[in-house]
């Protein structure tokens, strides 16, 4: 993207944003990317202050954008852009706020894809059966791991990635995770993911680290990668495009549907509901903030228990 003459108060507002708001480092890089994509486009239809723009000026960024963005994508770059001339209003960097009275577009609400129970049990099984057959590959027990583990607590690819060895209880089975926000829970694990973790600690990742041994790297990644619960087999802290990578590479293996962290976060909610889980519960265990977000998932279970229901029963 090319230099915008807005770019001092962006940087501006993104500061504020990490200093007052608590939103984490995805956030903060969306807000920023939404928020430069609007005055950029306004800049280049004429616009060389930002008390010049109006609504009429944003609804045609809106329109400009729509055909290339998915409405998901549409309306958090609303929320950010309103944010922004919010933010700018408040400071007195703008007279008034044009965002004010721009809405956001409507989003269909589509239910979650999940793997059945049978697919994710062959999907984890395959895993630890490689892990066992290789142990000594780290990187067999490292995605194991990763697999149990996401599975397990349902937790998202960025909280995953950011996890700490010292987050991790064995002890009564439970990881302390940080979330939106900063916001940190504590999630329960079973034994097949106690199990998976525990094999990559004690044989996996020594080894990357020992192989990673004589490669340069600066203190502060030394001392991240130290700290990390799952590396790459380089020896830094493993990263969300390569954690996506382990669990599509892994479905692929397994013969199951394509999916990614988050089909398994929806798959390991939607489980939880159809063994009797409570909804709080699951609401607290997946950092839900509205028990409305959680709720999605009772739909997917009444939607496969109706499936089951036409499949099995003679007067369906």
């Amino acid at each position: 993207m090319a230099d915008c003459t807005f770019e001092k108060h962006v940087r501006e507002f993104e500061t504020y944003l990490g200093a007052n708001r608590g939103l984490s480092g995805n956030t903060l890089k969306s807000y920023r990317t939404d928020v430069l994509d609007c005055l950029t486009y306004l800049e280049s239809q004429g616009i060389e202050a930002l008390d010049e723009i109006t609504i009429d000026d944003l609804r045609g960024w809106m329109g400009q954008r729509s055909p290339s963005h998915a409405r998901s994508s549409m309306a958090r770059g609303v929320v950010a852009v309103r944010c922004f001339f919010s933010w700018g209003y408040e400071h007195g960097i703008i007279r008034t706020n044009p965002a004010k009275a721009l809405k956001t577009p409507k989003i269909a609400d589509t239910l979650p894809t999940v793997l059945s129970e049978d697919q994710a049990e062959r999907l984890m099984d395959r895993e630890d059966e490689t892990a066992a057959q290789s142990p000594d590959d780290p990187k067999a027990l490292r995605d194991a791991a990763i697999l149990e583990l996401l599975y397990a607590t349902g937790i998202r690819v960025a909280e995953l990635v950011g996890l700490d060895i010292a987050d991790v209880d064995f002890s009564n089975r439970t990881v302390k995770v940080t979330g939106k926000g900063n916001k940190q829970r504590v999630v329960p694990f079973g034994l097949p993911a106690a199990h998976a973790v525990e094999a990559w600690l004690k044989h996996g990742r020594p080894s990357v680290l020992e192989s990673c041994s004589g490669m340069q790297r600066t203190d502060g990644d030394a001392d991240d990668a130290m700290r990390a619960l799952f590396l790459g087999m380089r020896g830094r802290r493993l990263d969300q495009r390569m954690a996506r990578r382990v669990v599509h590479d892994a479905a692929r293996r397994a013969g199951v549907p394509d999916v990614g962290p988050h089909t398994l976060r929806h798959s390991a909610a939607t489980h939880l509901l159809d063994g009797g889980a409570d909804l709080r519960e699951v609401q607290e265990m997946l950092g839900h903030s509205s028990l409305k977000t959680t709720q999605r998932y009772t739909h997917v279970s009444i939607e496969q228990l109706t499936a089951r229901y036409r499949q099995a029963f003679p007067r369906a």
